[in-house]
């Protein structure tokens, strides 16, 4: 039977957390593995299942190339993806018996840069985007059930599209959200146990026992859902119907016939020089249900 958490017995003789169990990491991995067989399985009984769509003529005054990320919301993800490796790998691949000099080191500076990515996120977002772009609308229940419907019966009708950010990738964004807050706070937690740069010395007793526990389980459980949302996530960056937005975080555009296709122009407002060809990936961007001229990831 699988664990949820490890637990030993203190000086005293009592009970107490140690940490998260082991069982959920392996757990983990393996719904990750059974997610991609599922996916890749589902996906080939639908490919050619439906009706193919007549394809739509782009609006006028749409440039070639359209803008998605912006060089800052680029550096910003890849740095955080790398950080967020970094911090997966440091932290499990010594559980799984590859001990490596200095994991806990490369761990703590792994966690302190996603905490600078983080900080640096919420700034540009505040100062030079909508913060709220993220946020749930009441719009998008009916896009989700719409989804869900598509996903459980090939028989059921095309969600309408979406604007810039479609519902999952919303769902996401605050799932990420969640796991990296409770994985952030809970490594500071932890940190100031230890002698590093910040806490010379560390103080390992300003936590009692118990509190001790809860914050390994909480940390250690944040990891674990990284496992299956990094794993999801490069999985669906990889796939070949997806590259055209994988590529968008590369080089920050997407062709014309890309927009026309997965997105709504009502709900993703671009405006641009008509039948302009930009090579350098201008135009200008807008969602029409935000006041911010531009929505970065």
């Amino acid at each position: 039977m699988i664990e949820l958490w490890r637990s030993a017995a203190d000086p005293w003789g009592r009970d107490v957390l140690i940490g998260v169990s082991w069982d959920l990491m392996w757990l983990a991995v393996g719904l990750a593995v059974l997610f991609v067989i599922g996916h890749t399985l589902w996906y080939r009984s639908r490919v050619g299942g439906g009706h193919e769509e007549a394809p739509v003529a782009a609006p006028s005054g749409i440039p070639e190339r359209i803008e998605r990320h912006s060089l800052a919301a680029r550096l910003f993800h890849w740095t955080m993806a790398a950080s967020m490796l970094t911090l997966l790998l440091s932290a499990f691949v010594p559980i799984a018996g590859f001990d490596f000099p200095a994991w806990l080191t490369i761990h703590w500076v792994a966690g302190l840069v996603l905490i600078a990515t983080i900080v640096y996120h919420i700034i540009h977002s505040i100062g030079w985007q909508d913060f709220w772009s993220m946020s749930p609308r009441p719009r998008d229940i009916g896009e989700g059930l719409a989804q869900i419907k598509h996903l459980v019966s090939s028989s059921a009708p095309e969600p309408e599209k979406a604007g810039k950010y479609p519902f999952d990738h919303r769902l996401y964004h605050h799932a990420i959200v969640g796991a990296s807050l409770a994985a952030i706070i809970t490594g500071v937690m932890m940190m100031i146990r230890i002698d590093t740069p910040l806490f010379a010395g560390g103080n390992p007793y300003y936590l009692s026992e118990a509190t001790v526990g809860l914050v390994f389980v909480i940390h250690g459980l944040a990891g674990v859902s990284f496992i299956l949302l990094v794993a999801s996530h490069i999985y669906f960056a990889l796939r070949p119907e997806k590259h055209w937005i994988t590529w968008s975080m590369i080089r920050g555009w997407i062709g014309r016939d890309d927009y026309v296709a997965h997105f709504d122009p009502d709900k993703w407002v671009v405006t641009g020089e008509s039948g302009a060809s930009s090579d350098t990936g201008s135009g200008a961007l807008a969602d029409s249900t935000v006041s911010a001229p531009r929505e970065d990831e």
